[in-house]
């Protein structure tokens, strides 16, 4: 064993030609550890464009995309373990410099020849790292450092034609190269920011050793989607669902860009939304963007086919799958107006990370269907247009302030599609409950404003479970609803911790809660990170 097997199942990506198609790219083949998103994201965060792929996608789809380099991750096996993940040969004939971290690192010395075996002790955590050979990936930097460990197995030779370049207390082997044929390995994770000299060591990686430009940017996003948008759709009239958060505004935002006036948003007031955003999206988007908007009442509809569901996947399915017949009456009414046929693409603002948790591909683990993603239907009328899919929500926000969006806009705090139906939690999402979740999330958002902690929260939101408690109020025995508010930090959702805020905020937010909303009595606090909890209750 090598690392830490991730809390959550790991999730096998579906094979995704990239939204935006850079004239470089580093493939990152995931072996199933817990950072392998990451170092996905500290590539990029050096200005290269990077993908996770499944370890076991062919070799031939490998070859096509024309990889300036290749990094396989950490993993939770054994190398030399039955049913290991095993490394393809051809990845190394293929001409571009390769690099193993952690499981990656013991998969090529022990294919190449090297001794991997398991340690007597497992190093997990700091470690100090003495550099004897600094080589290529080591120069001009400190001979002693500290560094990132998450394994049990250690190399103990490097393979014929490597040299080791550094050790540590429980790694005889932490770093080797074979510099004549462009193959690198090394024990630690310069993916995290435990390891203070590996987003240098990355660097070096990618642009002297890879021969990488750091042209990736929010700047190319925006210039390399108008292309492709424009190719995809030629001619064609266009509907996006418009949701008015992030993710929907920027891929509106672009599209509209791309092909002006073929573009119609459809926004779809669900009855699921935070208390005013409605009115919001309207108001920003037809009368301040001048984007083509048609906004469609449906509440009734919505609540219709959600009665008597509880169960989270079948809400996102039938909520996901209402959405797009809304889209394709709206469509089939544009084309009546018109004289026209029907728009044949739909805009949708699906990231990496959505595709990253709803699964995809033999095998794979989903966390949940998300509803642009596992919960469209399979008689889908539209081709999709999804200018973000390769694209984790701060490069997102990144297009959108390049794009001018207002920054009350670009930092929005993210919301789920189908809405506040699934912090319903165990039960039924009715007027009733909805309108009491609305409340109690308006409360807690205009005191975390107030509070001046908006910007530094990832997400914060309530829930509201099918549970209801006992409480006093008035002298009198009250009988209401439990609010939990959930508050964390994260960089790109794939992890989160719980925020700490200020007990005395805290203690507003209960009090306003249960003083003006007649139906609450009770309010609690969710402590649990990701992992092991998601974000989202559902």
């Amino acid at each position: 064993m090598t690392e830490l097997a991730a809390p959550e199942p790991a999730v096998e990506q579906r094979i995704v030609t990239p939204a935006a198609t850079p004239t470089e790219e580093i493939v990152v083949l995931d072996y199933g550890g817990q950072y392998s998103q990451l170092i996905a994201r500290r590539v990029r965060d050096c200005g290269v464009f990077s993908e996770l792929l499944p370890h076991h996608v062919p070799l031939e789809e490998i070859a096509r995309r024309k990889p300036r380099g290749i990094i396989l991750s950490g993993g939770p096996a054994s190398v030399y373990a039955e049913g290991a993940p095993p490394l393809d040969r051809g990845l190394l004939e293929l001409g571009v410099p390769v690099m193993g971290i952690c499981y990656g690192m013991q998969l090529l010395v022990h294919t190449l020849g090297g001794r991997v075996e398991q340690a007597e002790v497992g190093e997990f955590g700091r470690s100090d790292l003495l550099v004897s050979d600094p080589g290529v990936l080591l120069r001009e930097m400190p001979k002693e450092q500290t560094c990132w460990m998450s394994h049990r197995d250690t190399v103990y030779e490097a393979p014929p034609g490597f040299k080791a370049l550094a050790s540590s207390s429980s790694s005889p082997v932490a770093a080797v190269e074979d510099a004549e044929r462009q193959i690198y390995g090394i024990q630690f994770h310069p993916e995290v920011v435990h390891t203070p000299y590996g987003q240098e060591i990355l660097t070096r990686f990618l642009t002297e050793v890879c021969g990488c430009e750091p042209t990736w940017s929010a700047a190319s996003i925006v210039e390399e989607q108008v292309r492709r948008i424009r190719e995809q759709v030629g001619e064609g009239s266009v509907i996006c669902g418009l949701s008015g958060g992030v993710d929907s505004s920027v891929a509106a935002l672009l599209v509209h860009r791309a092909i002006g006036e073929q573009l119609t948003c459809v926004f779809v007031d669900h009855g699921l939304m935070r208390k005013d955003e409605g009115e919001q999206v309207v108001k920003t988007f037809r009368d301040t963007f001048k984007v083509p908007l048609v906004a469609v009442d449906a509440e009734t509809r919505f609540l219709d086919k959600l009665k008597g569901v509880t169960e989270p996947e079948a809400k996102r399915k039938a909520i996901g799958a209402e959405f797009i017949r809304v889209f394709e009456e709206e469509a089939a009414k544009l084309a009546g107006a018109s004289g026209g046929e029907n728009a044949r693409f739909l805009v949708q603002g699906t990231l990496y990370s959505d595709v990253i948790e709803s699964g995809g591909g033999t095998g794979a683990a989903t966390i949940k269907s998300h509803h642009n993603v596992g919960g469209l239907p399979d008689d889908l009328q539209f081709e999709l247009v999804e200018p973000l899919r390769a694209l984790f929500k701060d490069e997102v926000r990144a297009v959108g302030a390049e794009l001018g969006l207002p920054e009350r806009l670009v930092w929005r705090q993210p919301f789920p599609g189908p809405g506040l139906a699934i912090r319903v939690v165990g039960g039924e999402a009715t007027k009733e409950r909805l309108d009491v979740l609305r409340e109690a999330d308006h409360i807690l958002q205009e005191e975390i404003r107030k509070a001046g902690l908006y910007r530094e929260l990832w997400q914060s939101f309530c829930v509201l479970p099918d549970v209801r408690t006992v409480g006093v109020q008035g002298d009198e025995r009250t009988y209401g609803y439990v609010v939990v508010v959930r508050a964390v930090t994260s960089d790109d959702a794939m992890t989160a911790d719980w925020a700490r805020l200020p007990y005395d905020l805290l203690e507003t937010i209960a009090s306003r809660m249960i003083n003006e909303l007649r139906e609450v009595n009770r309010v609690v606090l969710d402590i649990t990170s990701k992992p092991p909890g998601t974000i989202e209750w559902e």
